[in-house]
């Protein structure tokens, strides 16, 4: 999904593919490993997903697991999923603060191109750090990238 698509992006494609083929299958080839971003794929229609470090082996047992109406990701995406399954979620509102967050700027900024105000930002901020269990708001930016959660 890391692919430059000049009309749309990897995930958008998937939704089409599956659109006008309901019954393609599609198995993702990508270096995003982020367990966001790995069950969005997912829930676009994609029945594999891989990392571009795959092996030979692997990447066979794919094609042939997804052939068969199987799902089947790689250790490392399991892994991605496993390690967040029992995390609270951010809200939209969060990820909205969030994505502005990683954009570089502040509070007051926040609030202004939300139409919310500076407290409700604060408190937002607050909630993203302890769910994200992050030190300060870059770090937060920095999980959220690493994640899947928001892009730049």
């Amino acid at each position: 999904m890391d692919l430059q698509m000049p009309e749309m992006n990897g995930l958008d494609a998937i939704i089409a593919i599956r659109g006008q083929f309901p019954d393609a299958k599609i198995i993702v080839l990508t270096t995003y490993k982020g367990d966001v971003q790995i069950l969005r794929a997912l829930k676009a229609g994609a029945q594999g997903y891989l990392l571009k470090n795959t092996f030979h082996k692997e990447l066979i047992g794919t094609i042939r697991a997804v052939h068969a109406g199987r799902k089947a990701l790689s250790p490392e995406a399991s892994y991605e999923i496993a390690e967040h399954a029992t995390d609270d979620a951010l809200t939209p509102a969060e990820i909205n603060v969030l994505r502005l967050i990683a954009a570089g700027n502040a509070n007051k900024q926040i609030a202004d191109q939300l139409s919310i105000t500076e407290e409700t930002v604060k408190s937002r901020v607050k909630c993203i750090l302890s769910k994200l269990g992050a030190n300060d708001r870059t770090h937060a930016a920095m999980i959220g990238l690493k994640r899947g959660i928001i892009e730049l």
